[in-house]
């Protein structure tokens, strides 16, 4: 539990192509909360570039946050699994980077919330990272498109290890125990998985959870999580705001709730960048050169 003035810890992980999103999500968080100077900011990037690690320190001269970086591509431990995991042009292997925080948090870390790099914080963060997790070891919103995600086509043709009918949190947003992720072993577990070959079976870093965590986890208010997010979903005044579909609110033409807000607190001067930064990395593969 944090008390006022103690410090509330915020992770990311999130290669170069997220650099600025990561930078909104976290300008976000310190916009929507009083306690700008109690966050501590701990990035986990991959191949990061110099230029854009200023962006996101930036964002201590400006609130008063801490930011710690840590180059997951300089830790051998790291790389070590990353390495023997699978990825998609979509999903590059270092989305199970947040699997491994228990080897990358500070010993002192007792609580942690996690955030992915595609979201727009709406409601101070201390709200969360204080509630009782009632003997669980995290807290997280259930997946609104669970069923169809665990079940595939007709909800009938997904070898998968759930039953429809089980609870499945989305895990975008995770409010983590320490010492029960550490109990949990991820990357142990995830070696497991690797073995046996299971894991070519699962959706990502988000099965995996769900597997290791099942029926210890606590369900949030869904409204810390709203994925999907059309603009009539503004009415229900979500707490956080996850754009899981290909339409991103700093793409030119995004039909999604808060689009406008999420680009000003992006800043314009550093939208303007990440969508030339885009265009070169879409050129550099269509040349064959990314």
């Amino acid at each position: 539990m944090s008390g006022a003035g103690s410090s509330l810890h915020v992770a990311l992980t999130f290669d170069d192509l997220f650099w600025a999103p990561a930078f909104a999500t976290m300008r976000s968080v310190c916009l929507t909360t009083r306690r700008r100077v109690d966050i501590v900011f701990h990035l986990y990037h991959w191949k990061l570039d110099p230029e854009h690690r200023q962006d996101l320190d930036n964002i201590a001269t400006e609130f008063g946050a801490k930011v710690h970086h840590t180059a997951l591509e300089a830790n051998v431990a790291v790389t070590d699994v990353l390495d023997r995991l699978p990825g998609t042009r979509r999903f590059p292997p270092v989305v199970y980077a947040r699997l491994l925080l228990d080897l990358l948090l500070p010993p002192e870390v007792e609580r942690v919330l996690y955030l992915d790099s595609d979201l727009y914080v709406r409601a101070p963060i201390e709200q969360l990272l204080e509630i009782d997790l009632a003997g669980n070891s995290l807290a997280a919103a259930p997946e609104p498109g669970r069923h169809h995600l665990v079940g595939g086509d007709d909800m009938r043709t997904r070898k998968s290890p759930f039953d429809i009918a089980d609870p499945y949190f989305n895990s975008g947003v995770l409010v983590i125990d320490r010492r029960a992720w550490g109990r949990a072993d991820l990357p142990g577990y995830l070696e497991t998985l690797s073995r046996s070959g299971e894991i070519a079976r699962l959706y990502h870093d988000q099965d995996v959870l769900n597997l290791r965590f099942r029926g210890d986890w606590l369900a949030l208010d869904p409204r810390w999580n709203v994925t999907k997010p059309h603009p009539a979903l503004r009415a229900l005044d979500p707490y956080i705001i996850h754009y899981t579909t290909g339409m991103k609110p700093w793409n030119t033409l995004a039909y999604v709730a808060f689009g406008s807000s999420y680009k000003h607190v992006m800043t314009a001067s550093v939208l303007r960048r990440y969508r030339r930064y885009r265009r070169h990395r879409a050129l550099l593969r269509l040349l064959g050169r990314a």
